[in-house]
């Protein structure tokens, strides 16, 4: 709505950024979770761990993305298609 006030109608971007952004913080978790808790050790583990958490979290990132610009696509529409022309 803040951005719509402020006539910055390339809103979509950053609905899609901070609905995403979620993703990156669960790869975040995962260096913590490796470094912390995991007894992983070598090559071939860190390099798997993280290739394959990368993939996910880019999952949830595209997931989490689409699903914050649905929403604020609803609210958009819903808020013009209040508005009364006349």
């Amino acid at each position: 709505y803040f951005q719509l006030a402020a006539e910055d109608h390339e809103w979509w971007w950053r609905s899609f950024l901070c609905g995403g952004s979620t993703g990156l913080f669960i790869y975040g978790y995962c260096l913590y979770y490796y470094y912390a808790r995991s007894d992983m050790s070598g090559f071939m583990q860190t390099s798997f761990f993280f290739g394959y958490m990368a993939c996910i979290c880019y999952g949830f990132f595209l997931m989490l993305g689409s699903v914050g610009f649905r929403a604020s696509l609803l609210f958009v529409r819903h808020i013009y298609r209040s508005i009364k022309c006349e």
